[in-house]
């Protein structure tokens, strides 16, 4: 027979008191990127003159969307975004799974030191001047998409990470595969990776949610506005306050109305897409970062 466990009082006022405040932390979280969306339907001559706590819009609209995906900025910041994200990734898994199983392979006495040295690039850079030269000057890439995509390619931490993962793979496993007549390239793609699954999805999230984030390279590099990705559009709309020339026909007292719904939108616009990854990737996002943490 099975009996319940009774929770003493003080059990059952803290499970009460962390319930409390985990809903409170929840709303706390949640309602600023509800207000964003509220905002973003509200009209905006009604949202100005609003104050207090928006809990439902005020005067249902897409006028602002239709605003927003008017303007050739944000479509053109779109196409070079996805660019960017899809090419930078891809090369980013390629070149830190390159470096990341000669890293993690055993035998080789000059792993321990190339590691040093990598791991120094954590704390220590050449600054940004030096780097502006190399990427201007000697790699002639200023001006490119390449500029914000090839300095990037390989992150230190994603690497470490990386080459925990490759070195949790059974050395056995590796040595059959030897033995079979397979090569360093064939057990990196057809063995290490497959089984690296997890981490590879995490490594996807990071590189892929860094280059849809980045903005500062492409304000250092890139000098053509048909150049820039989604996330330098929308600093300029937020920081600089540049939405009069996407307010349209609004009259001149109404454009700064208009224009706070603009940045509402846009908001939306740019965030929406990278929370739609997250769902499909967090169940590997825990299990892969766990990997390697756990030694046999």
């Amino acid at each position: 027979m099975v009996t319940a466990i009774r929770k003493s009082p003080g059990e059952i006022a803290f499970q009460i008191a962390n319930t409390i405040f985990m809903l409170f932390m929840i709303v706390v979280t949640l309602y600023p990127f509800v207000y964003v969306i509220l905002s973003s339907i509200s009209d905006s001559r009604q949202l100005v003159s609003h104050t207090g706590v928006l809990l439902a819009p005020k005067g249902l609209t897409l006028e602002a969307y239709v605003m927003v995906f008017r303007n050739p900025n944000i479509i053109g910041g779109y196409v070079n975004t996805l660019f960017i994200v899809v090419a930078g990734t891809v090369l980013n898994l390629f070149m830190t799974c390159l470096g990341a199983y000669v890293l993690s392979r055993k035998g080789i006495s000059w792993t321990r030191y190339l590691m040093l040295g990598i791991t120094f690039t954590m704390f220590f850079s050449g600054g940004l001047i030096p780097m502006y030269l190399l990427v201007n000057n000697w790699l002639h890439l200023g001006n490119t998409l390449l500029a914000v995509i090839i300095p990037g390619m390989i992150s230190t931490w994603n690497l470490i990470i990386l080459r925990t993962s490759f070195g949790s793979v059974p050395d056995s496993l590796i040595e059959s595969a030897w033995l079979d007549g397979a090569n360093d390239v064939t057990i990196l793609f057809r063995i290490v990776v497959p089984l690296s699954l997890p981490v590879m999805a995490v490594m996807i999230l990071f590189y892929g949610v860094g280059h849809w984030n980045s903005w500062f390279g492409a304000m250092i590099y890139l000098r053509d506005r048909s150049l820039f990705p989604l996330q330098l559009i929308l600093r300029e709309i937020l920081i600089q306050n540049s939405t009069n020339y996407m307010s349209g026909d609004a009259s001149a007292g109404d454009v700064e109305a208009v224009g706070e719904s603009i940045k509402y939108a846009t908001i939306i616009v740019a965030t929406l897409p990278i929370l739609a990854v997250y769902p499909f990737l967090q169940k590997y996002f825990v299990k892969g970062v766990m990997i390697g943490s756990i030694k046999e």
